[in-house]
């Protein structure tokens, strides 16, 4: 019998994703991903799913244009908007030079629905980052500027990508300006950047940061960045001793 080929469409796609919804995790999942009144992903909807059950339906679904990916990313379900960044990645990684520049201005454009640090954490480092490794990356100074939490994460997680290739000087720059941000969420993921510093680039350029910036570090961001040192290296850092 001839193997049938599943067209790729929204909603199809959307009928995939709702086939395994599973009502009681989705109630987990609200509460991990802080869903509630005056949280920073209140209002949010979610199915049910697990991130390989997600990346299995976009499996399947690979090849939908930007149309049908949009059409998800709008969605108010969270599985929807998680499936259409992991579909975009996609396309970034496969495409040519001209794919990658519509893929990355597609990003830009729609970055008021990559609204949870998930679906930043999983787009951000490839397209952002993928696509300004060799370009000019001022744009990363004005989303580290933005009234939009997700707009500065994806500004600090983008990083990532120089990051992995022994690049930390824009990192660090987006790091010092971003020390007094408020949300604890920043101060995690900068944090998480700077221990990629000292794992993948200069455990020196890491403890001079930390030094020259002790005064304005959020104690989130120290915690994180050092986790990696031993415990009694540790302990003298939290109490700004760098000798």
């Amino acid at each position: 019998m001839p193997v049938q080929t599943i067209v790729p469409s929204a909603s199809g796609l959307r009928v995939e994703l709702r086939r395994a919804a599973r009502p009681g995790h989705a109630a987990l999942l609200q509460r991990f991903f802080k869903t509630g009144k005056g949280e920073y992903g209140e209002g949010d909807k979610f199915l049910g799913l697990t991130v390989p059950e997600v990346r299995a339906a976009a499996t399947k679904y690979r090849g939908l244009g930007l149309a049908g990916i949009k059409t998800l990313l709008a969605s108010p379900w969270h599985e929807d908007r998680l499936c259409a960044l992991i579909l975009l990645v996609d396309m970034f990684r496969r495409g040519d030079e001209t794919v990658r520049a519509a893929v990355f201005k597609f990003y830009l454009a729609n970055t008021r629905f990559i609204n949870n640090w998930d679906l930043v954490d999983v787009s951000a480092p490839r397209i952002v980052g993928g696509w300004l490794k060799d370009k000019d990356r001022k744009i990363l100074l004005k989303l580290a500027a933005s009234r939009s939490l997700w707009e500065r994460r994806i500004s600090m997680l983008a990083c990532f990508a120089f990051i992995d290739e022994g690049e930390s000087a824009y990192a660090l720059k987006l790091a010092e300006k971003l020390l007094d941000d408020k949300e604890d969420l920043m101060h995690k993921v900068v944090g998480w950047m700077l221990r990629e510093i000292g794992k993948r680039c200069s455990e020196k350029v890491l403890v001079a940061f930390l030094k020259k910036n002790y005064a304005r570090l959020p104690r989130t961001t120290l915690r994180y960045a050092i986790e990696r040192f031993p415990i009694q290296r540790r302990k003298a850092l939290l109490k700004g001793v760098f000798h």
